[in-house]
């Protein structure tokens, strides 16, 4: 968690782990960890829609029964809102997941032979 919240090396502690507001550096500057080889993809957006989208939808029912505010309103609040969490949130999820993978030494599943 320390890794993902400080965009450091999960192998050495080194930054920087990110190039850019969510992409990697191709590889760490002092260990020569390729996080290339770790397969993020999307899952860290996947989940962050789900965890946003449930926040946001939540408040936007809490406010509607609530206060019954004009639908402009929830348009104001609840779009940009969902956006800068999704995207604010998500160089952690993705620091956060290639941590996991290091520390677990996830990798592509490989068929036993059976001989």
């Amino acid at each position: 968690m320390i890794a993902a919240l400080r965009g450091i090396c999960p192998r050495c502690g080194n930054a920087p782990l990110f190039s850019g507001l969510a992409g990697f550096q191709p590889s760490c500057r002092a260990c020569g960890l390729d996080y290339a080889g770790f397969n993020v993809g999307d899952g860290p957006a996947a989940f962050l829609i789900f965890i946003v989208g449930g926040i946001v939808v939540a408040l936007a029912i809490w406010l509607e029964l609530r206060f019954a505010p004009p639908f402009w309103v929830h348009i104001l609040l609840w779009v940009p809102l969902a956006a800068v969490l999704t995207v604010g949130l998500l160089r952690l999820g993705k620091g956060l997941l290639l941590a996991l993978e290091y520390r677990n030494r996830a990798r592509e599943a490989r068929l036993r032979d059976t001989e």
